[in-house]
């Protein structure tokens, strides 16, 4: 299947509003696991300072990823990958969107959120535990349109604490970077 560019989501406003969260939260000698790394931007900022890993179940953007030379696995969210990650970063499908709705492309699978815009959120709350180093920390952006405290309440329910560690008002809706801890780690949100 050829490249095709327009198939990969390029970095907007979530992007780097989640991009800056990560510069902040990272630590050097972390190792650290892109979940849909789209055009690998974050990725691509984050490798000089640590070991990371990027994800996409996209194939024109797992070549994207490593045209910047980044260690890309195509998957869907944590399947098949193997050790534990200190620092997860994920900007997920969040747009609630219909059936009559869907592009049917791989453009698709970087924006649709499924009804509730939490339907990969949701798969990913159940997956990730598996990937998450102990003392591990999540990143995991979202919309005021995907429900903040739904998905707050859905990390909480499978033992997690999730708390805003920055957030941005763009064009009528805000997006909120969450910082996702286990809690019995004993860990205090930032």
């Amino acid at each position: 299947m050829p490249y095709d560019p327009a198939q990969v989501y390029q970095p907007e406003a979530d992007t780097f509003l989640l991009l800056a969260a990560a510069q902040a939260e990272v630590r050097p000698g972390d190792r650290v696991l892109e979940i849909g790394t789209g055009s690998g931007r974050i990725a691509a900022a984050l490798v000089q300072d640590c070991d990371v890993v990027a994800t996409d179940i996209n194939p024109h953007a797992v070549f994207c990823a490593r045209e910047k030379g980044l260690d890309v696995v195509r998957n869907d969210l944590c399947s098949g990958l193997r050790g534990t990650f200190d620092l997860i970063i994920f900007n997920p499908p969040y747009l609630p969107t219909q059936p009559e709705e869907r592009i049917d492309d791989w453009l698709e699978y970087a924006l649709d959120g499924g009804a509730t815009g939490r339907a990969v959120i949701g798969r990913f709350a159940d997956a990730v535990r598996g990937v998450l180093a102990p003392k591990g920390r999540i990143l995991l952006l979202v919309s005021s349109l995907t429900g903040l405290y739904e998905v707050r309440e859905l990390f909480a329910d499978r033992g997690f604490i999730a708390e805003v560690a920055r957030q941005q008002t763009l064009e009528g809706e805000e997006l909120y970077v969450l910082r996702i801890v286990r809690k019995q780690d004993g860990s205090v949100p930032v």
